[in-house]
């Protein structure tokens, strides 16, 4: 499911917003109403609020969740 070759643009610490995230051309490659729902369910983290209309992800959260999709597949 995770794009390995993705992993090398995140950045060390902080947040990535969805965009970096999802899509074709995201780290991992599903849509934005799958995330979401895989948010409700359990499957993604929760992002955080960093401002009134803004929402990001934890780096820390989107590699734990990377590492669990590949230790999945192994």
């Amino acid at each position: 499911m995770a794009n390995a070759q993705g992993v090398g643009i995140l950045p060390e610490t902080g947040f990535v917003r969805l965009h970096a995230i999802v899509g074709p051309t995201g780290i991992i490659p599903v849509s934005r109403s799958t995330w979401y729902a895989g948010i409700k369910d359990g499957r993604y983290p929760k992002p955080v609020r960093i401002g009134q209309r803004i929402s990001a992800w934890r780096v820390d959260d989107i590699r734990a969740l990377i590492e669990r999709c590949e230790q999945a597949q192994a």
